[in-house]
């Protein structure tokens, strides 16, 4: 939905910072009023949904590496200090606003993310990652369409619901804070610089952290070195975690620094989560204009105590649940958001003749 928020933002000049203007192309004059705000709240939901589930389970994960590095038993107490420290932290940066508070902590993020991949490569088994990515990749490619569509009928395992279910609503429970974000700091780029800009880093990412980390995960497995399927089994997957890393070159440094690197990895998703949040809650808020502080912490705020209440229900199946759930009307949403899209692009360019060439994109095809 970036792109439809940058073009309302930039190209129609909607003075509104709210993701329902963007479906505005796709909705009947008729109640249109209506139907924007439960498009609103149903986003606002979905956001709550992925933040709590984000946090609920990255609290028991930054907690065991706490606890492995205090060389301490995790415990409630832990876990809340951790959750309360996280408030502080997120609730800060939001209080300070998109380029005060949450740009820095994006900008620490990155750099220590850079450099801690750069570690593993180094005193890791670097060859051996490197190998296995370049095969994973491969098994990617040729096995994409079967793994997509795979719900194991037969065998009935459980993995499709738990795994790719899961995933998958979780990223479209996020899909309306990422493309307000988005959308919100790409004044001056074109549609095309969007998209693979978004879609480039975010893979890259995802595919670096994923390559190094498994990889190294595995070498520890296949060389004896780590009993990584046994502790998954016996402790949990927050342990295996913490106790990988400790196992790195410089242990308790290392395990030290990514534990850093992991609450500020949590931190940046919620303030950014809040700060979308509290715009679309925010009456007549300007697309210029960043929503009230009492705003921006008040949801920080109830994001914690949500994740409180999940810690103390103690169940990870409540967690999904409330994912899938309010994931589900992202769906229709992402709909209108094409459609309405679309519409304006053929309003604002009539020229451009789909079926036969293409013309070259004027200076307002950009978003900004």
């Amino acid at each position: 939905p970036a792109v439809p928020i940058a073009y309302m933002l930039y190209v129609r000049e909607y003075p509104v910072l709210r993701i329902s203007s963007a479906c505005d192309g796709a909705l009947p004059q008729k109640g249109r009023g209506q139907i924007k705000t439960t498009i609103d709240i149903l986003i606002v939901l979905a956001i709550v949904g992925g933040v709590a589930t984000t946090l609920g389970l990255g609290v028991p994960l930054v907690s065991a590496m706490l606890a492995t590095l205090l060389g301490v038993e995790d415990s409630m107490m832990i876990k809340m200090g951790v959750l309360i420290f996280w408030t502080l932290l997120f609730g800060t940066s939001v209080y300070k606003g998109l380029k005060a508070g949450i740009k820095i902590l994006a900008d620490i993020n990155i750099a220590l993310a850079i450099l801690a991949i750069l570690f593993v490569l180094i005193a890791g088994p670097g060859i051996f990652i490197l190998d296995l990515t370049v095969n994973s990749f491969g098994i990617m490619f040729n096995n994409f369409l079967r793994t997509a569509t795979w719900t194991d009928p037969i065998g009935e395992g459980g993995f499709p619901e738990a795994w790719t279910g899961f995933y998958w609503a979780w990223w479209f429970a996020y899909t309306g804070m990422v493309g307000l974000f988005f959308g919100r700091i790409s004044r001056g780029r074109t549609i095309r610089q969007l998209v693979l800009g978004v879609i480039t880093w975010g893979c890259i990412g995802t595919w670096l952290f994923l390559a190094v980390m498994g990889g190294y995960s595995l070498y520890l497995e296949n060389t004896g070195s780590l009993s990584v399927t046994e502790i998954l089994n016996t402790q949990g997957l927050s342990f295996v975690n913490a106790l990988v890393i400790k196992s790195l070159p410089f242990g308790n440094v290392t395990l030290f620094v990514f534990t850093v690197l992991s609450i500020i990895f949590y931190a940046t998703t919620i303030d950014s989560s809040a700060y979308v949040i509290s715009s679309i809650c925010a009456k007549d808020l300007a697309n210029t204009q960043e929503p009230r502080r009492w705003n921006r912490i008040a949801w920080a705020v109830l994001l914690a105590l949500i994740t409180a209440g999940l810690l103390q229900a103690d169940s990870l199946q409540t967690v999904l649940a409330m994912t899938v759930v309010s994931s589900l009307p992202m769906i229709p949403i992402l709909v209108l958001l094409c459609i309405s899209t679309r519409k304006w692009l053929r309003e604002d360019f009539p020229h451009l003749n789909t079926n036969k060439e293409i013309v070259k994109p004027t200076a307002k095809s950009t978003v900004g």
